[in-house]
């Protein structure tokens, strides 16, 4: 008795493993390092503010995948990675007696301010792939919330050169994410819902309320 028993379980069992590899093999993961560079523009410019030089972003992380479907043609993504971002202009932040303030000088050499961020992306991912085709189109859309741990204000002119670690920004930064493209090459944009700064920096008596935008290239790397 035990035997047929055995004999009839033994095939289903193998059944059920044939089923669940080719339920394993349709449900894909898109799980990718990412590196990005940007063009990074400041909206909001008070009075009299311009960039100047090239204001730049850099970008690396990893991004774990979330099939929502048995095709994995749509997913969520949630990942974790650093940022280093460069903004260019003629605003000049000067610190005296642990004081900042912020004046507009077009006579500078260079004035840059420089942020360290730690970066959480949540995106909702559409793509044309499959298990077995590694090149395909994509639609990458979402929110990004990033902590800053360090910024740093540094200014050239032809008699000084000075920096300083600036506290006056906001620390918690968030904003919508888009990438589209083919294969390794995507754009990808950026566009700030908080203000760089934290509501306590003026230059000339108007608030700073800079927005980054930021627009370039992100290259996904399974």
């Amino acid at each position: 008795m035990r035997f047929v028993i055995l004999f009839i379980l033994l095939p289903l069992s193998f059944f059920g493993q044939d089923a669940n590899d080719s339920l394993r093999s349709q449900r894909y993961f898109e799980d990718q390092f990412y590196l990005g560079l940007s063009y990074n523009f400041l909206l909001n410019h008070p009075d009299g503010s311009n960039q100047r030089n090239l204001s730049y972003g850099l970008q690396a992380g990893l991004i774990k995948d979330i099939p929502l479907n048995g095709s994995g043609a749509k997913a969520i993504g949630i990942g974790a990675g650093l940022a280093l971002n460069s903004y260019y202009s003629n605003l000049v932040a000067n610190l005296s007696n642990d004081e900042i303030t912020y004046s507009i000088n077009d006579n500078i050499t260079r004035s840059k301010l420089e942020t360290h961020l730690i970066e959480f992306p949540l995106e909702f991912r559409w793509r044309n792939s499959t298990p077995e085709e590694y090149k395909f189109w994509r639609i990458y859309t979402g929110i990004k919330a990033a902590y800053i741990v360090g910024a740093r204000s540094k200014f050239v002119s032809d008699t000084t050169s000075d920096g300083f670690y600036n506290t006056d920004l906001s620390r918690f930064q968030y904003g919508l994410t888009l990438s589209f493209g083919y294969n390794t090459f995507n754009l990808n944009a950026y566009y700030a819902l908080t203000d760089l700064f934290n509501g306590s920096a003026t230059v000339n008596g108007e608030v700073l309320q800079y927005r980054p935008l930021r627009i370039g290239l992100i290259f996904y790397i399974l």
